[in-house]
């Protein structure tokens, strides 16, 4: 009798121990769809590439881009866009950390290092501009704080395209499930990704909530998580255990020059033939550079000593028939 009880027991025992397993493993998959279904619903907006536009004259042709970096001035936009749609759908929230610009696949992400300053943040491209002449990408009130720019209006930066999250990001933006749901199929399930995102994680740096905060200064200590070299891979995505959006590092920085560059030729004479045009807007010159194993002519005029003396020459570059000219920082 007594060890017909004990059986009983046992099996009881037993069967508790695996509904109980059971439990465990459907509240994981539960949490698992919750942190997929959030990523969804940040990303309220829709995936978007978008044809090639004109505005103010100049020609803009959207693609996706994984090697994207550039060097270029970079503005800020906040107030009169609060709560507007981006261009892609979702709703601007000048406290988030996000950008606009005026190719790149929405939504991407992008690391943005300011270049005097050495302040480095990893942003969330969901709108696209800046149409002025002479900007490469126009950050939110919030991303402009963190990199030290908000009270100059305007910064030399590089901008740096994050494949491995962009497209995650896109992914969702699409419809698409990254991989955590394949368990919810009865697939195996890979190590979950990091989640961007969350509240904004700034170390040594004040943390504003809201708009009417005191911003951070320029040249304020940040203390952080790792230093990155200059001219580091901006590959590494959240997944692979890269600093989540809104945490600023520090890497190491050089001193920059503004130029304009007006055209770039295979052809060392057309680049010394407009070299002579440019001459009555300034100092310019033809600089050699080797790119994917070719030598290229730049000709650039320069360097200038603020933006606004750039922005002044480039409208009237622009304005004398050259609407491909930008300004560089190099």
């Amino acid at each position: 009798m007594r060890q017909s009880r004990a059986a009983l027991g046992l099996a009881v025992a037993i069967v508790g121990a695996m509904a109980l397993a059971g439990c465990a493993e459907t509240e994981l998959l539960v949490n698992t769809a919750k942190q997929a279904k959030g990523d969804q619903a940040r990303s309220s907006g829709s995936y978007k590439i978008g044809s090639p536009y004109q505005i103010n004259g100049v020609w803009y042709y959207p693609k996706e881009d994984w090697e994207y970096a550039e060097t270029g001035i970079a503005s800020w936009y906040g107030p009169g866009f609060h709560g507007r749609s981006t261009a892609n759908g979702e709703t601007f929230d000048e406290n988030e950390v996000t950008a606009a610009h005026r190719t790149l696949p929405l939504p991407s992400i992008a690391r943005v290092t300011n270049l005097a300053n050495g302040r480095s943040l990893v942003v969330r491209v969901n709108d696209r501009g800046p149409f002025a002449h002479g900007r490469i990408i126009d950050l939110s009130r919030r991303s402009a704080q963190l990199l030290g720019f908000d009270l100059q209006g305007t910064a030399k930066v590089r901008v740096e395209i994050v494949p491995g999250d962009s497209r995650r990001e896109q992914m969702i933006a699409r419809g698409e499930t990254p991989g955590v749901m394949l368990a919810a199929a009865g697939g195996a399930a890979p190590a979950p990704t990091a989640v961007p995102p969350p509240p904004v994680q700034v170390a040594g740096l004040a943390a504003p909530s809201g708009a009417a905060s005191a911003p951070p200064r320029a040249g304020a200590p940040t203390a952080t998580p790792a230093a990155r070299p200059a001219g580091g891979d901006a590959t590494a995505s959240l997944s692979s255990g890269g600093p989540p959006p809104g945490t600023v590092e520090t890497v190491p920085v050089s001193p920059t020059e503004i130029w304009i560059q007006v055209g770039s030729f295979e052809s060392r004479e057309n680049a010394q033939k407009l070299s002579v045009r440019m001459r009555s807007f300034g100092p310019a010159r033809v600089q050699n550079a080797a790119v994917a194993g070719k030598t290229f002519y730049r000709v650039r005029i320069g360097p200038l000593a603020e933006v606004g003396t750039a922005d002044q020459v480039l409208e009237r570059v622009i304005a004398a028939g050259y609407p491909g000219s930008r300004i560089i920082v190099d």
